[in-house]
């Protein structure tokens, strides 16, 4: 299947085209990926914190932030003023080299899987072949930075916060991996451009949440676990640890990991309308829209509306799944470390297996409506 050219290539064609050399725009460029991802995860995350807020006051009749901007808006950015001149404590008898490593090791590997994510055919950082592969692989670092900030804290609850957060991903990370594999099976390809693509054909009707509903439901009961959201809140259960390997962290480290936990829950919303939600795509197909008005699909000024709105489509898929995570947290009581366990290994891993055997064999037996 045909990709669109990414971000990078098109940002060197238009400085070549000004006159510079094929070398001089590749050293432009290498700045700016990270710039972007900066400037990205950090507006998707603030706005999470400030919707956290404000479905968590609806669902116990609240009103919730409502002075400090519009409707509230500034909270978030003013906690980040707020962390940034916070004093940094470092607790006597820490390692001091783990206890500040572990902020970093837990926020930029999730930091880094915003790389793949499009939100449009053009609009993401690099269309990488093994995109999926790549991401499966950074979400996996994140947890030694989890028990390395519990070991390191030389705190008993920051411990035991550490080795739930540990054991939880170790058990979670294999449903998911599956989960995404039988998708990857019927795309025939690890490329996150390619999965939306293959599900543009007829609209709605072609999103892989028809043909992969068990998938799907494993897919975001493993990244609720992934990200630590209830009822899978185990490694900071308030109640039980403080804040579990947050417990004596403060100022910017803190602020990493709080950034990190919503980063987190914002790039599975988005890779869940990325695999199973069509991503950018809409639910009736532009050329049955471009048919019915009598244009086109092609017409440039089209082309210019269907990416803009793309980007919103994608945007509301990704929120609408953060808004049923918020909710889920005032509705479901939090289970018990060997529930969450039993989940893990005992239901949710053979039913991804029997899952990813039964895609291999409808894509075998059906090769047109299973990407075969």
């Amino acid at each position: 299947m045909s990709v669109g050219i990414d971000l990078q290539s098109s940002f060197i064609e238009l400085l070549q085209g000004y006159g510079l050399t094929p070398g001089v725009a590749k050293v432009v460029w290498m700045p700016l990926p990270m710039v972007l991802i900066v400037g990205a995860v950090t507006v998707l995350a603030l706005v999470s914190t400030w919707l956290e807020r404000k479905v968590s006051a609806a669902a116990q009749q609240r009103i919730g932030p409502e002075y400090m901007g519009p409707f509230g808006l500034l909270v978030p950015v003013a906690d980040v003023v707020k962390l940034l001149f916070k004093e940094d404590i470092m607790p006597a008898k820490t390692d001091p080299w783990l206890f500040s490593l572990a902020p970093l090791l837990v926020f930029i590997p999730i930091f880094l899987s915003f790389l793949i994510v499009p939100f449009g055919q053009n609009l993401l950082i690099s269309d990488l072949n093994i995109g999926i592969f790549l991401w499966i692989s950074l979400s996996s670092i994140a947890p030694i930075g989890l028990l390395m900030a519990g070991y390191a804290s030389n705190n008993k609850y920051s411990l035991l916060g550490g080795l739930r957060a540990a054991a939880q991903s170790i058990s979670y990370e294999l449903p998911l991996a599956l989960a995404v594999l039988a998708v990857v099976m019927m795309s025939n390809s690890l490329s996150t451009i390619d999965i939306v693509n293959q599900q543009s054909g007829y609209g709605i009707l072609s999103w892989n949440i028809w043909r992969q509903p068990i998938g799907f439901v494993i897919f975001w009961i493993a990244a609720l676990a992934e990200c630590e959201r209830m009822p899978f809140d185990l490694p900071e259960a308030e109640e039980e640890l403080v804040a579990g390997y947050q417990t004596e962290y403060s100022a910017v480290k803190f602020m990493l990991f709080y950034a990190g936990s919503y980063a987190n829950l914002v790039l599975s919303a988005l890779m869940v309308a990325v695999l199973y939600l069509g991503g950018w795509g809409f639910p009736i197909s532009v050329s049955a829209i471009a048919g019915w008005i009598g244009i086109s699909e092609t017409t440039p000024w089209l082309q210019v509306i269907t990416a803009s709105l793309g980007i919103v489509m994608m945007l509301f898929k990704a929120y609408l799944l953060l808004f049923v995570a918020i909710l889920l947290r005032w509705t479901v009581p939090r289970v018990r470390i060997d529930q969450l366990l039993d989940l893990g290994w005992k239901f949710l891993l053979p039913v991804s297996l029997a899952n990813l055997l039964l895609t291999a064999g409808l894509k075998l037996t059906f090769p047109v409506a299973f990407g075969g």
